[in-house]
């Protein structure tokens, strides 16, 4: 695992992406002349929503989900990290600080060659950055919904997160992974990845990974209730890489498909009006008793020093389409036919937390 707080001073770094990235243009351009172009811009992000007791998997058709992430893959990495060539401005901030850690491993199956390229550890978020090449064609969506992933060689009792990928041409692309982790992690720890090809290939990843220091977290317990469904935030947490929301809502339903905790997003402003762009993020659904009780930490871009004070609204995304699968404790699974037309609309209030200064 290497470190990048020392990067070459010397080295001509954006002269090379610059030359790489024409070059590379210019063969899009040819290719896209030829009948055997397609869209090279084309990007796909995949979202999972999983718990012990039940896990609830959607593949959500909505832009109301994260449509930054989809953006964050415009760039092509070819040289260098790919959090920093992402629009996401907390992976760009923590490449640049020295605050992810980059791996550069590559292994070949089957004419397909994967290269962990760089992780983050921020907060209770793991994110990991793919380079992806391969002989042949890749067809859509051949990596399914990204990498499975142990802590110390256990799976975690609860974790959501979205995987997206960037197709640069026919036979390669980019992916970015973020894992969500809502239980209570170590500060660092051997973090094991698999990912799964259409045709049964395997790649398997193990490396060290150590969370960032200087981690503010605010204690927030704010709670209110609104036309039966209970919202507790619980936290708000500060760092170089980003602002994250914790919540957790309730709601006498037994039916996921018109639970509505699960579609809970926020929108934040600071003081001077301006809003904080949010990246949602993954959230874990569980039968308790009569409840269906979701967990979730939603991300958002950082803020500097000059905000005080954060205004935050909840409000209510419905998905314009998906559908699901959810497994029992025996591992049975059952399709779930989405129902979002039927799931009733909430309004909640407005509430504001103070930054230390």
């Amino acid at each position: 695992m290497k470190k990048s707080h020392e990067p070459l001073e010397d080295f001509p770094k954006e002269q090379v992406r610059s030359s790489i990235r024409a070059g590379i243009t210019q063969a899009q351009e040819q290719m896209n002349t030829s009948r055997f172009g397609r869209n090279n811009g084309k990007r796909k992000i995949i979202y999972a929503l999983c718990s012990v007791a039940a896990v609830f998997a959607i593949l959500v058709g909505s832009s109301n989900y994260s449509p930054v992430l989809a953006s964050s893959l415009s760039q092509i990495p070819i040289i260098g990290s790919i959090f920093g060539n992402s629009d996401i401005i907390g992976l760009q901030q923590a490449q640049k600080s020295g605050l992810t850690n980059e791996i550069g491993e590559t292994q070949t199956v089957n004419g397909i060659t994967v290269t962990l390229n760089e992780i983050l550890y921020d907060q209770n978020n793991i994110t990991i950055g793919l380079f992806i090449e391969s002989e042949k064609e890749l067809g859509e969506f051949y990596f399914g919904a990204g990498m499975d992933f142990t802590i110390n060689g256990d799976f975690p009792d609860v974790a959501s997160g979205s995987y997206g990928e960037d197709i640069l041409s026919d036979t390669t692309l980019t992916a970015i992974q973020e894992i969500n982790v809502n239980e209570d992690m170590p500060e660092q720890f051997e973090l094991g990845l698999t990912l799964y090809g259409e045709n049964g290939e395997t790649w398997n990843f193990s490396t060290p990974v150590q969370k960032i220091t200087d981690i503010n977290k605010i204690p927030v317990n704010h709670s209110q209730s609104v036309d039966g469904v209970d919202l507790t935030v619980k936290e708000l947490s500060v760092s170089q890489t980003g602002v994250s929301i914790s919540y957790e809502s309730s709601e006498e339903e037994m039916d996921f498909n018109l639970s509505r905790g699960g579609n809970i997003e926020f929108l934040i402003m600071d003081q001077d009006g301006n809003e904080i762009t949010g990246h949602s993020g993954g959230v874990t659904g569980e039968r308790i008793k009569d409840k269906i009780v979701f967990r979730s930490n939603k991300h958002f871009d950082p803020i500097d020093g000059s905000v005080t004070e954060l205004t935050i609204t909840p409000h209510l995304v419905i998905p314009t389409g998906g559908g699901g699968v959810e497994i029992d404790e025996n591992g049975e699974e059952k399709e779930i036919e989405y129902k979002g037309d039927s799931i009733q609309p909430v309004e909640f209030d407005s509430f504001k937390v103070e930054i230390p200064q």
